[in-house]
């Protein structure tokens, strides 16, 4: 997950000052130097990081500490906000058109991932009650309007092409006619990309900005580039004037810094971030949820708003009352596993929640797929009704028995009832964040 170096370095930090009710000089001092390095070494820009930190600095110098805090939670709010600063403020959403189609051209390097997020973008769309159409605009890449058509019968929505022989501008012209005939209310572009920004690629953009007047102009960086992703961002905007970023690849490996400095350097706020391959594996960007995860805070709104997508209620409401009466068995971790694979990895959803970063090692690399529930399925089926109800009494001759009966191994008996372990903790903390559900607007079916 990206920001995770980052993350455990910065809670480490705040770890230390946090319980202070005074903080000397030196430690600020000692604070600020880690919090430098920590961005460093994240791959944020320089100079955005020491602006970022002399931010800081002269906000805990200039201000008297709130009295309700002590003074390390005053450091932790001050850096907190100015995190949230640096990202932007506040969620940047589509400008769409007052007479429809809304036009928005996607642009980007070659392999940033443009095409998918086209597809993404759409699903997000429809989602949220618009009726899409996809333009295969990328007539240079091999397979790239085959790989779009793909992703419109995945998704069973319209994709407007016109082949590789004709001019991406004329397909772009052309596209709003279509949209206008399907009573398409949004056109979405797929553009061509180059292995690094040059002329001819950037004469044709402003081309197609020209014929299509877009309410939106989206540059697709790739997480995984770092700095270099703030430098294509800088170029695409001074010659287009972007109106924000789709972030892709921010599930990976990927320090992050790109997605800190962008909107300092360019001015320009990320949109949307991409959060797997999936073609709903795209979310929209908020500062303020961004900044509290990279903080070790969580993100309960974002958890809440998947679950309440995801979820069914009344297997939740049972299982809520099972909880209450300390009744978790394996039958329903089952049943929670197969809930909770419509959410995405374990790891992903416990980084959401205040606290529980800890337990996300526990976790890494289990996505829950179709074939993972049935591996867990195989193995808890395996077990006697007696044994499912209380896998305390579990021993090693019996976890052999269930091992051979599923044709598993005695490892993978001993991963899952570590897993059980793990998952009901962490079911009792979800039922502990009851009271965050109840100030917001949003509420889990499991937390009523």
């Amino acid at each position: 997950m990206a920001f995770e170096m980052l993350t455990d370095k910065l809670t480490a930090v705040i770890q230390k000052i946090r319980g202070q009710k005074t903080v000397t000089e030196q430690d600020l001092k000692e604070t600020l130097r880690e919090v430098r390095l920590a961005l460093l070494e994240a791959d944020v820009n320089f100079k955005v990081v020491k602006e970022f930190t002399a931010a800081i600095k002269e906000r805990v110098q200039g201000q008297q500490v709130d009295p309700n805090l002590t003074a390390g939670q005053y450091i932790v709010k001050i850096v907190h906000e100015e995190l949230i600063k640096l990202l932007g403020g506040e969620q940047s959403k589509l400008n769409f058109s007052a007479n429809p189609p809304t036009v928005i051209m996607l642009v980007g390097l070659q392999g940033a991932g443009k095409t998918t997020s086209v597809g993404k973008l759409a699903n997000y769309l429809r989602k949220n009650g618009k009726k899409p159409l996809m333009v295969a605009g990328d007539v240079y890449r091999p397979a790239a309007i085959t790989q779009l058509e793909v992703i419109g019968r995945q998704l069973d929505m319209p994709v407007f092409s016109m082949g590789s022989e004709v001019s991406p501008v004329e397909i772009a012209r052309e596209s709003l006619k279509k949209a206008n005939a399907l009573l398409c209310d949004t056109v979405i572009i797929d553009t061509a990309g180059r292995l690094h920004v040059d002329e001819k690629l950037m004469d044709e953009l402003k081309n197609i900005k020209a014929a299509v007047q877009p309410n939106e102009i989206l540059l697709v960086v790739d997480a995984m580039t770092g700095q270099d992703a703030v430098t294509v961002a800088d170029a695409f905007n001074q010659a287009l004037g972007i109106t924000g970023l789709v972030v892709t690849k921010l599930d990976g490996d990927a320090r992050g810094g790109a997605v800190l400095s962008v909107k300092a350097v360019t001015n320009c706020p990320v949109k949307f971030v991409g959060m797997g391959e999936k073609l709903d594996a795209l979310d929209p960007f908020y500062p303020d949820r961004m900044a509290s995860r990279i903080l070790g805070m969580g993100d309960v709104l974002s958890l809440i708003e998947k679950a309440q997508k995801a979820i069914d209620v009344d297997s939740a409401k049972k299982l809520a009352e099972s909880m209450k009466k300390n009744e978790f068995t394996l039958d329903m971790f089952l049943e929670q596993m197969k809930q909770v694979k419509r959410l995405g990895s374990l790891e992903s959803i416990i980084s959401l929640i205040p606290g529980m970063s800890k337990y996300s090692k526990q976790f890494e690399g289990i996505d829950l797929d179709g074939k993972e529930v049935r591996r867990l399925e195989a193995i808890i089926t395996s077990m006697t009704p007696k044994e499912r109800a209380n896998p305390r009494i579990i021993n090693g001759s019996r976890r052999k028995r269930i091992a051979a009966g599923c044709g598993q191994r005695v490892q993978d008996v001993n991963r899952l009832l570590k897993q059980f372990e793990e998952s009901r903790k962490l079911m009792k903390t979800m039922t502990g964040m009851n009271k965050y559900a109840r100030k917001s607007r949003f509420k889990l079916p499991f937390l009523q």
